[in-house]
């Protein structure tokens, strides 16, 4: 995970693991700066949102493996006043703001809210200037700022249940509780 990232203006190419895909994708020149001959690294991304009340304090975290080096990567935060939601969405995007160059990113996440929204809603709401019908997209800020991100990577989603025994994101989940519960 080094080197700089390049931008994108396609919109994020998102396959869940139901098959299900966004139409846009990921152009091969924004592959690599020496004309897209590099294989783009493979990484997994597991990421939490937690919330003691909602609205109420929340953390989130994420985990990021590089599989071909094996190298981890953790890291949680929190906000005092925020929803289940809002920390969902803020796992993935930091752990997509960790990645220093275009990647294939495999997503594990138990929130279908994210999941559903990467891959069925974002492109509607985008043809929709970021409305669902009359009213504006909730956490727009955050969606719009995920679609940056996911648009520099190739990007796949799978589902976990929740508080199921799934390693990573068992951790995720006590990183995230952690990072609330620190707060002063």
């Amino acid at each position: 995970m080094a080197a700089s990232m390049a931008a994108s203006t396609a919109g994020p190419s998102v396959e869940s693991s139901s098959g299900l895909s966004a139409n846009a994708s990921v152009p091969d020149s924004a592959n690599s700066a020496n004309g897209g001959n590099d294989v783009w690294p493979l990484v997994e991304l597991y990421s939490d949102g937690a919330c003691s009340g909602n609205p109420g304090k929340g953390g989130w975290a994420y985990i990021l493996r590089h599989l071909s080096t094996g190298i981890e990567k953790e890291a949680s935060g929190a906000e005092r006043e925020t929803t289940n939601n809002r920390m969902e969405l803020l796992a993935v995007i930091r752990g997509l703001e960790a990645l220093r160059r275009p990647c294939r990113v495999h997503l594990f996440t138990d929130s279908k809210y994210v999941g559903q929204g990467l891959t069925e809603w974002l492109p509607n709401w985008k043809a929709r200037g970021w409305k669902r019908g009359k009213d504006p997209v909730k956490n727009v800020e955050l969606w719009q700022q995920l679609d940056a991100l996911a648009s520099r990577h190739k990007l796949r989603f799978t589902h976990v249940r929740g508080h199921s025994g799934h390693p990573e994101n068992e951790r995720c989940d006590q990183l995230a509780v952690a990072a609330y519960q620190n707060l002063r």
